[in-house]
């Protein structure tokens, strides 16, 4: 039987870098849930027609992921982990600077640009940091540990929703009303003026992801040893030569995809859908806060109770029927109380990523990082559904788009049951 030394068996042995990756959660958390605050504001900065346009992005940002998912997967080969991580911050720092000179100039297509490549940084630390908490420790109790980090992905993200919120959506209100009297100058001015409110935020944020950089590429933050298969425990596992021959991996990543386009949906288009029911923005901008809290509250379950009193695969379950259940009591209420129910979604998201990760990416062997490159793809799900939802809202009203969501869970669900099975051997 083939040994295998991809993880750290002591306990203590990953508490320091566990406490590495949390940090680097954490930024993920706060860049990610940014784009909820993104969206209105410049659709107001930009002058932007419809939702389909503003959702866009979301379409820029997670559409970095399937784009540089394999090329990531070839660098962290070439580097290592820890150098990865550093490169991944460092692109973003990049992506950062031309934000910044989008907002200098208000030009949303280079908007746009910035956000893609600031998703392109996050796909190499993504692909490096996933794979490393599932394979630091014990398998069983991955849900846990990706619970943890979930856990600093959304504390982050909830700080970010407020502090980027209140920068960023102060007083649009009223804003939004007058511009619409003043002339052509004044109505420049004062856009310009909106825009520049990021700039000052961004540069602050571009030299903490510098400083971060260094400091991971001089911890001492351990290599993964490459994986090998194990020939006695799985039969024919040695004898596999692409991931494409890994049947629960394929659907836990069309799983993954329909998970984080539900994620972003729920917390991305949540300001919006408040405000198409006359809602305040200065009310409105705090839903996707209330969304996130939800999450934090739901990885809080989730590191609390897996293994010990649920596995990975029941908490898994659990989540996609309570995401069928909240969709459809969504739909069917109204006016407030609709919006509480979509933001419980933020409870049903929580746990997904942490099982369905895990289930995923086990029993790959020396595809270990490809298969984890091939999930990071399935982020393109929060590229591809937001604008799909922006189009059913237009079409069928922005409640009833969320109806989409169904067929979703319904799918994840599938993978909970079953789907994490195939292709293995009893």
């Amino acid at each position: 039987m083939t040994t295998t030394s991809n993880s750290l068996p002591k306990k203590e042995s990953y508490i320091g870098p566990m406490i590495i990756i949390g940090l680097l959660f954490s930024i993920f958390g706060y860049t990610t849930w940014i784009n909820g605050i993104l969206i209105p504001y410049l659709k107001i900065t930009c002058e932007l027609q419809y939702d389909w346009q503003a959702y866009l992005v979301a379409t820029a940002f997670f559409i970095a992921y399937p784009v540089m998912a394999i090329p990531s997967s070839e660098l962290l080969k070439r580097t290592g982990y820890k150098k990865g991580m550093a490169v991944g911050l460092l692109v973003m720092v990049v992506g950062y600077l031309v934000f910044i000179g989008a907002a200098k100039v208000r030009e949303y297509n280079i908007f746009l640009t910035g956000l893609f490549i600031i998703g392109s940084g996050l796909a190499v630390l993504q692909t490096a940091a996933n794979p490393y908490v599932s394979k630091i420790g014990p398998i069983e109790s991955a849900a846990s540990r990706i619970s943890i980090m979930g856990f600093c992905n959304k504390a982050a993200g909830i700080l970010a929703s407020l502090l980027f919120g209140y920068i960023a959506l102060s007083d649009t209100d009223a804003l939004e009303i007058s511009l619409k009297t003043m002339d052509e100058a004044a109505r420049m001015a004062t856009l310009d003026s909106l825009a520049e409110r990021v700039v000052l935020p961004n540069i602050i944020y571009a030299v903490f992801l510098v400083i971060i950089a260094i400091v991971i590429y001089k911890s001492s933050l351990p290599e993964l040893k490459e994986e090998e298969p194990d020939t006695a425990g799985s039969g024919t596992q040695s004898s596999k030569t692409s991931i494409f021959q890994f049947p629960h991996l394929l659907i836990g990543a069309l799983a993954l995809f329909l998970y984080v386009g539900a994620e972003v949906i729920a917390g991305d288009t949540i300001i919006s859908y408040g405000k198409s029911l006359g809602i305040e923005m200065s009310k409105a901008k705090l839903f996707t806060t209330a969304t996130l809290i939800c999450m934090a509250i739901g990885y809080v379950v989730g590191i609390f109770l897996i293994p010990r009193l649920l596995s990975q695969q029941t908490a898994l379950k659990i989540s996609a029927i309570l995401g069928i259940v909240f969709s459809i009591l969504g739909v069917v209420t109204n006016g407030t109380v609709s919006v509480f129910f979509f933001v419980m979604l933020g409870l049903a998201n929580a746990l997904m990523w942490p099982a369905i990760f895990p289930l995923a990416v086990s029993d790959l062997g020396k595809f270990t990082k490809t298969g984890s490159a091939l999930l990071i793809m399935g982020i393109a799900g929060g590229a591809i559904m937001p604008p799909l939802y922006g189009v059913l809202a237009e079409a069928v009203g922005s409640q009833h788009a969320y109806l989409m969501l169904v067929p979703c869970y319904a799918i994840i669900l599938y993978f909970a049951v079953k789907g994490y099975r195939l292709g293995k051997t009893a």
